[in-house]
């Protein structure tokens, strides 16, 4: 499965997948047009992609999209829902339906854990939310995430890539 680097023109694909990562459990908790209105949402998304933005989008090899991971640092006074720091990415993944179950999600991950040793700028953690119950949090963990935090219904995660010798 050939991955490439996210740019700008990959916009409307994490807007997809956000909503995808949102609605992750198949409830449709969120529609495409609250998540616009979202302001929290809008963080993940806004300018994409600034300066420090990374992120890398898994193709088939037509050239259709399976999904997406990335990363942006968010400022304290608007956090993400993973915020630990102002200098550590919160990561967004989300593999597209009919994609799922076929190791697509731990392809994107180790490519973005790549990408993050990558940056100009050293990356030394990352950090992610996972809701109670999405299994996701199988992924995090054999990547290495620890649990560092709580915000209600969901665990913020760690990835400490100085640990991984990157």
């Amino acid at each position: 499965m050939p991955v490439r680097t996210a740019i700008a023109r990959d916009t409307d694909l994490l807007r997809r997948v956000l909503l995808e990562a949102y609605n992750w459990n198949g409830d449709h908790r969120f529609t495409a047009e609250q998540l616009v209105a979202d302001p929290h949402a809008a963080r993940y998304l806004a300018g994409w992609p600034r300066g420090s933005d990374f992120g890398v989008v898994a193709e088939t090899g037509s050239g259709e999209p399976v999904g997406v991971a990335w990363a942006r640092c968010l400022p304290e006074d608007e956090p993400g829902y993973g915020f630990v720091a102002p200098d550590v990415p919160e990561l967004t993944l989300g593999v597209l339906p009919g994609h799922r179950g076929r190791g697509h999600g731990r392809a994107l991950m180790e490519a973005l854990v790549r990408a993050a040793a990558e940056q100009p700028a050293p990356v030394a953690r990352l950090s992610l939310s996972v809701e109670d119950g999405n299994p996701a949090v199988l992924l995090y963990t054999s990547l290495g995430f620890t649990r560092v935090g709580r915000n209600g219904g969901s665990d913020t995660m760690v990835l400490d890539l100085r640990a991984r010798g990157l």
